[in-house]
């Protein structure tokens, strides 16, 4: 008999029920388990399709960069093959300049020889000549003493009176004729050499400066600047000897100062204590000293650096030091420093060109403007500044006349006074050596030779030297001596009156008279 629960229901029925839940729970379990782990193997294979299909990507980037790297390789190879071509070719073109230079100077050679061999042919008909002169002063003389009757002292002086008048007349000739033509020779020969110079040098120059612009992180640092009721900036200036401008423009302070040494440590103190955040007056003092030490430092480095690059030796460490604050210094937009060095090089070429001292016209050049950096604290002309601190220091006196007499302050006594003058103005008055537009370059020379040209009498004028002279030339008939001494005074006044002009200008005025005959 079946058995019944204490509630009335049958014990197998609940058995069974039991079971069914039981197998229920172990198929839906096992259901689970497969589809987890239907799951897990679809998310396997999509992930291993996404890593190959990322690998393979990455083999196609990796080609990519592969075949760019190559391409670009290629480029680069074909930009150095393009330039050595260039170079090649550069080359070349100075080889054939070179060469033509070379058959030019052939060719004046055979003319040279020419002339020569003129001379002795002309020396050899001179001297036929003399005969024939003697033999007719013989005919002349009987001739004398039959007709007139003449005593032979007589004849004697009046046929020496006649022939020293055609002697006389005949060297005359002769001597025009040989100046004029050493006169052509020598403007070519320089012009030759002056190109020549100019060809072989260039440098490159920086532009003018009376102030310094220090970058500031924030404009809230200008209250640090200034300090409290103002000694920050009144200690800076104090040690300094600038004058700092703190004013609307955005996140900088502008240096100002002529001296551009001081303006450098200026600079540099104010860097080094915006990057120390530390501002006070006892924190300024230390960035200063630190500051002016390294500016002599560079100061010194620079003067050695410009001897190594002129190849000028034996010059006293103080001229160097001295010759190392020019690399501060500017004069109408180039570098002083930079400028002496290429005078250096300029006076040695011509020197070289010439058969002059080359050593020591370049030892003049890079000393030429070594007054400029003490002209402002000594009174007078930097020629002369220059001229004395070299006699200080026992430089050879023909340095000294090339420093003294490169600017027409004093009238050059020596050869090297003249030579280093040209190569000064050579190096200041080629095209882009001084910053000036060159619009305003060319208006300014034209209103310089338009103010000489509107007075009476006045033929031609001519600005040279990039405007620092103008040569009037005058008709000799309208002005005498005196008035050409009054015209030069006049003109001078009138440019400093009409014209605002950089530094001085020269005035010269060329009166010529030539007397003109001639031979039928």
């Amino acid at each position: 008999m079946p058995r019944h629960g204490k509630d009335g229901t049958d014990m197998p029925d609940l058995l069974g029920f039991v079971l069914v839940a039981l197998v229920a729970a172990v198929i839906g379990f096992v259901a689970a388990m497969v589809l987890r782990r239907v799951r897990a193997t679809s998310y396997e294979q999509t992930t291993r399709a996404n890593a190959d299909r990322l690998l393979s990507e990455a083999r196609t980037k990796q080609k990519e960069i592969i075949l760019e790297a190559k391409d670009e390789a290629l480029k680069l190879n074909q930009a150095a093959e393009t330039e050595n071509r260039e170079r090649r070719t550069e080359l070349q073109r100075h080889e054939r300049r070179l060469e033509q230079k070379e058959e030019t100077l052939t060719q004046k050679v055979d003319a040279a020889d020419r002339r020569e061999r003129g001379l002795i042919d002309r020396e050899v008909a001179i001297e036929a000549e003399r005969k024939k002169v003697v033999e007719i002063q013989e005919q002349e003389k009987q001739e004398l003493f039959r007709v007139a009757g003449l005593s032979h002292e007589e004849a004697r002086e009046q046929l020496f009176r006649s022939l020293e008048e055609e002697l006389r007349e005949e060297l005359n000739r002769r001597v025009r004729l040989l100046e004029q033509q050493a006169r052509e020779e020598a403007d070519q020969k320089a012009r030759d050499v002056i190109l020549l110079a100019i060809q072989r040098y260039a440098a490159e120059h920086t532009t003018e400066s009376t102030v310094s612009v220090v970058q500031l992180p924030s404009d809230d640092m200008k209250g640090r600047i200034i300090g409290r009721e103002g000694r920050n900036i009144r200690t800076l200036e104090q040690l300094t000897g600038v004058d700092l401008i703190i004013d609307d423009t955005p996140e900088a302070v502008v240096v100002s100062g002529f001296d551009p040494v001081r303006r450098e440590v200026a600079k540099m103190a104010l860097e080094r204590l915006l990057v120390d955040g530390r501002i006070h007056p006892a924190r300024i003092e230390e960035a200063v000293a630190r500051a002016k030490n390294e500016v002599e430092q560079s100061i010194k480095e620079a003067g050695e650096q410009a001897t190594i690059d002129a190849g000028v030796t034996g010059i006293h460490p103080d001229l160097v030091k001295l010759l190392g604050r020019l690399k501060f210094r500017t004069s109408y937009g180039q570098n002083v420093l930079k400028h002496s060095i290429e005078v250096s090089h300029l006076a040695g070429m011509i020197a070289s060109e010439i058969g002059a001292d080359v050593r020591g016209l370049k030892r003049a050049g890079l000393l030429h403007d070594i007054g400029k950096a003490v002209d402002h604290e000594v009174e007078g002309p930097h020629t002369i500044i220059g001229g004395d601190l070299l006699k200080r220091y026992g430089v050879p006196q023909s340095v000294i006349n090339g420093v003294v007499g490169h600017h027409g302050d004093v009238e050059p006594v020596t050869f090297e006074g003249t030579l280093v003058s040209a190569a000064d103005a050579i190096s200041a008055a080629r095209p882009g050596a001084r910053s000036e537009i060159v619009s305003n370059y060319i208006q300014r020379l034209q209103e310089l030779e338009e103010v000489a040209n509107s007075f009476d009498g006045v033929e031609k004028a001519f600005a040279i030297q990039a405007g620092r002279e103008i040569r009037v030339i005058v008709r000799p008939e309208k002005v005498d001596d005196l008035a050409a001494a009054r015209l030069a005074r006049d003109v001078a006044t009138k440019i400093q009156e009409s014209l605002q002009y950089p530094g001085q200008i020269k005035v010269t005025v060329i009166r010529e008279t030539r007397a003109v005959d001639y031979a039928k």
